[in-house]
């Protein structure tokens, strides 16, 4: 599997999030295991991702009400994180 691949997965994970047919520990785990995607990227890209992910697990476990951030601003970062990712491998 190519860096694109897990790229692809990780947005196809995302999409299913989303719609609510995906959990976030499981879309957290997939999103972990995608080390040839990391290993391409910049260091940076590895950091954001991880501070991203932790976030989004901490509001999985409160309602969106009493969670200092919203889950869809997570799941809109997150989206921006793969399309920058998209951009650096196109680049590369």
């Amino acid at each position: 599997m190519t860096s694109q691949d897990q790229l692809s997965s990780l947005q196809a994970a995302l999409q299913q999030l989303r719609s609510d047919s995906l959990t976030v520990a499981a879309f957290s785990r997939l999103a972990q295991s995608q080390t040839m995607l990391v290993a391409a990227l910049p260091p940076r890209y590895n950091e954001v991702l991880l501070q991203l992910l932790d976030r989004l697990e901490s509001s999985a476990l409160f309602t969106e009400e009493s969670c200092s951030f919203s889950q869809k601003d997570l799941l809109d970062s997150l989206q921006l994180w793969l399309d920058k990712a998209q951009l650096q491998l196109r680049q590369a």
